[in-house]
């Protein structure tokens, strides 16, 4: 008598967890009251402040110090004068319940769509990534590489590990490289494969490098800069406590990596990933070739090229402005050479291209959906009651648990605040005003919020870790059962450094 075999619990895919995001996050726009703070912004071509309103007409109001005063907005005026803050911040005790804004069925429908058609700029720079991607592989540029590499790190892989995680742990803390490493994943996976680790020690080394960066931001224009001019202060106040924490917590993570990148190379059994191990090394390393690529000129310069790349990119985003049109535009020049330089012949070289850029059209979707969750909860109104509720919160308790509460409250908050400077003007003028009251430095403000929506970062599924996980071919509830115990371990010692902070 045959029995069929029970299938076993399979953890959702990618876009079903984030549909399931979208879903709670509509729901809960019924449960949590709608509500707005009023916003000041500078309008630098008058020299007026325009203070906006969803029940009220626009006011506009002379620039100066007086009318920040009345408004109790503590931010210096030179700060909106010199470009500091170029987005529009709530002001302290503006905050007014509305009718709710529920979004039901065909709002949930649309964020997709409209989030994919808000986040273009992202998709295309991934798209053209995979299509570069695509004309390495079909030269046999990536496996040349990888055999010529493996040779010169034999017996010190995890250097590689160390090196390429600090280096993009500085690119975070310094101009806030997170979206951009989308990028590497493909370039440093089959790397690290062959160098006998699993996928996660890679996806551990990149997103985490990534994360730890932008969580102990030390001069990242997009997070503690713009909070620190947003609650009053100079950037460089407190710059010495990021610091140290930002040296504590890439050691502790390189030392977890390490302890399980070795666990897995003795016993590849013990990978979190073992029963995905054997498709994903089929995915990027092509073993099926079974046969040595040379590594002559034309391949040398490919890679040469697609490295410079990246170089001139992080030049770009960090000191030129930069964003994902520009970025685009160079890696479309890059693979217009590459089609040049593969040797394929023009109508083979570019349909390569193509298939390399649809094998990532499940990444880039991914950033689109995700993105429709945050539509759901602007057109909801439901952030800034959330921050009225923390401001609450935090009102009237002591200093040292004061900065542990905050950490947690913007650990919160960074989930339905995704965007880094967002979260920063919309509440910094609001929340760091509260450390006056109980006489502690605003800059413990700003570390809290820092390492609050950090912290999270390492799991949101409305940030970049599931479109990550989609381009390497793992599971969330797997990279949770990894991240989950080191996630723990740098709160704790991001708590500690805040009470620090706050006592000295």
């Amino acid at each position: 008598m045959n029995h069929k075999k029970k299938k076993g619990f399979s953890f959702p895919s990618a876009f079903t967890v984030l549909f399931i995001v979208l879903i709670i996050a509509a729901v809960l726009t019924y449960l949590v009251p709608a509500g707005y703070y009023e916003r000041l912004e500078y309008v630098k071509e008058s020299d007026e402040f325009l203070i906006t309103s969803l029940e009220k007409e626009d006011q506009l109001l002379p620039a100066n110090q007086e009318v920040l005063d009345d408004l109790g907005v503590t931010i210096p005026l030179d700060n909106f004068q010199d470009g500091s803050i170029a987005k529009p911040v709530a002001i302290p005790g503006s905050y007014h319940e509305i009718e709710q804004q529920p979004q039901g069925l065909i709002a949930v429908l649309k964020a997709p769509i409209i989030g994919i058609a808000d986040s273009i700029g992202i998709i295309v720079f991934i798209l053209l990534i995979g299509g570069i991607i695509g004309i390495l592989n079909e030269t046999g540029a990536f496996d040349a590489g990888i055999a010529a590499l493996s040779k010169k790190t034999k017996g010190r892989e995890f250097l590689l590990v160390v090196i390429i995680s600090t280096i993009i742990a500085i690119g975070g803390t310094t101009f806030g490289l997170a979206e951009e490493t989308i990028a590497f994943y493909p370039i440093l996976m089959p790397i690290f494969i062959a160098s006998g680790y699993d996928a996660m020690v890679a996806i551990a080394a990149i997103y985490m490098g990534s994360s730890i960066g932008t969580m102990f931001s030390t001069v990242n224009p997009f997070s503690v800069v713009i909070a620190s001019n947003a609650a009053g202060i100079n950037f460089n106040t407190g710059m010495g406590f990021r610091l140290i924490s930002l040296i504590i917590a890439q050691i502790i993570t390189l030392i977890y990596i390490y302890r399980y990148a070795q666990k897995v190379k003795k016993d590849p059994s013990k990978s979190l990933i073992a029963d995905d191990m054997p498709r994903i090394k089929e995915k990027f390393l092509h073993e099926e070739a079974n046969q040595v690529v040379p590594f002559d000129w034309r391949r040398i310069s490919m890679l040469v090229i697609f490295a410079l790349s990246f170089v001139v990119m992080i030049w770009g985003v960090s000191s030129q402005g930069w964003y994902f049109d520009e970025m685009s535009a160079l890696f479309l020049a890059v693979g217009i050479i590459m089609i040049f330089l593969s040797g394929l012949g023009e109508k083979k070289a570019v349909n390569t291209f193509l298939n390399g850029a649809a094998d990532l059209v499940s990444v880039a979707l991914i950033v689109g959906v995700a993105r429709g969750i945050n539509l759901i909860m602007d057109d909801g109104l439901i952030s800034d009651t959330l921050l009225f509720g923390a401001s609450n919160i935090i009102e009237n308790i002591n200093s040292v648990l004061f900065s542990s509460v905050q950490m947690l409250l913007f650990s919160i908050l960074g989930i339905f605040i995704p965007s880094s400077s967002g979260l920063a003007t919309l509440s910094m003028p609001i929340v760091a005003p509260l450390a006056d009251t109980i006489n502690i430095g605003r800059d413990v403000v700003v570390s809290a919020y820092n390492y609050g929506q950090g912290w999270m970062a390492f799991i949101t599924p409305t940030g970049l870790i599931l479109a990550t996980l989609e381009m390497v071919d793992v599971t969330y509830d797997k990279w949770l059962k990894f991240i989950l115990p080191l996630m723990g371990i740098i709160g704790v010692q991001a708590l500690v450094m805040l009470g620090i902070q706050t006592v000295f």
